[in-house]
Formats: C-alpha cells, structure tokens, sequence
C-alpha cells in the first residue's frame, strides 16, 4: 500500500527534493525546466511513497492573482486574492491509472480548502475537471515588469477550485514569475 506524506519544502531532505525532481523530469519527458522546477518549490509538497520509491508528487505554492469581478460583461471589483498555485504534478509512469495522482491531489486539495479561498492551476484540465475544479471562464493577465499584459492563450487553460463564492467569468491576472507566468 502506498503512504502520502505533506510537507513544506524546508522540511524536505536534499535527496527527497533531487528524488521529485528526477521523477518531473522523468514523467514530463525532459519538458520539466529549472524554472518548472522553481514553481514547485517553497510550499506545500504531497508525495506518494511505495515503500522507499517516490511513486506520485505535487506540490501548492503561495500566489497572489487579482481578481475583477463583472456586472453586466463590465470590471466591477477588484481584489487580490491569496491563491494555492498546483504545480509539478506528476506520477511514475508504471504507475500510472492506478489512484497515486488522486492521492496526491486530494492531499494538495486539502492543503488548498484549509489555507486559500482558491485553487488554480493550468494543463492537465481533464484531470482536474474530473475531481470538481472548474475552468475560469474569464479573460487572464499577468502583471509582468512593464505592466499588465493579455494572456489570451491561457484564457482556457486554467482551473481553478473556488473555497469562496466566486465569478469565475471575471478577469483573473497573474503575479510576475519568471519562465511560465502561469
């Protein structure tokens, strides 16, 4: 049977840390980057042991996104909202299909409802529509160095799991992060 154990990126040995990163690495066929990597790091990890093999991890970082709120197709308010960012999903591939990616969303969804009035990630949307997270319906922005810029490729692109009430046809802006602002 495997275990889930939660825990903060400081509490994680050097080879815990070099064990997710092979597994990224290793599930996104070489597409996981150091700034992929970056993302992943400094909050909360859920990792998905079979006896002493890291088999499934996921992590959720802190994120500040803006939210603008419509009435009648028009910004209305503005707010920026404290937000558990899902990132480095991923799980060895011999066990894929077997429950270990619910197990590690569960754990990073428990994380999420217990410290954030949202959750949010991008790609993977199959999946996350399956475990109750919506698609945001709303314009995306990130707010880079020279100002807030249109991400329209990523207007479809996220889910999120609202903890509060929410208009998800609002607008949604991104902090600045270098790589992928999403």
């Amino acid at each position: 049977m495997s275990r889930v154990s939660v825990l903060h990126t400081w509490q994680l040995p050097e080879a815990v840390l070099a064990a997710a990163r092979k597994l990224l690495d290793e599930a996104f066929d070489g597409d996981f980057g150091d700034e992929d990597w970056e993302h992943s790091l400094g909050g909360v990890h859920a990792l998905v042991w079979d006896g002493d093999e890291l088999i499934g991890h996921g992590s959720v970082v802190q994120r500040r996104l803006l939210h603008a709120s419509r009435v009648a197709g028009v910004p209305h308010k503005t707010r920026a909202l404290r937000v558990g960012y899902v990132e480095g999903v991923a799980v060895r591939a011999d066990r894929r299909r077997q429950g270990v990616g619910g197990a590690v969303m569960a754990a990073l969804e428990d994380v999420v409802r217990g410290a954030y009035p949202l959750g949010a990630s991008e790609d993977a949307l199959a999946f996350y529509a399956a475990r109750g997270w919506q698609r945001w319906r709303g314009r995306t922005f990130a707010l880079t160095p020279t100002g807030v810029e249109r991400t329209e490729d990523e207007d479809d692109a996220i889910f999120v799991l609202p903890v509060v009430p929410l208009d998800l046809t609002g607008d949604l802006t991104c902090d600045w992060r270098d790589g992928d602002v999403w």
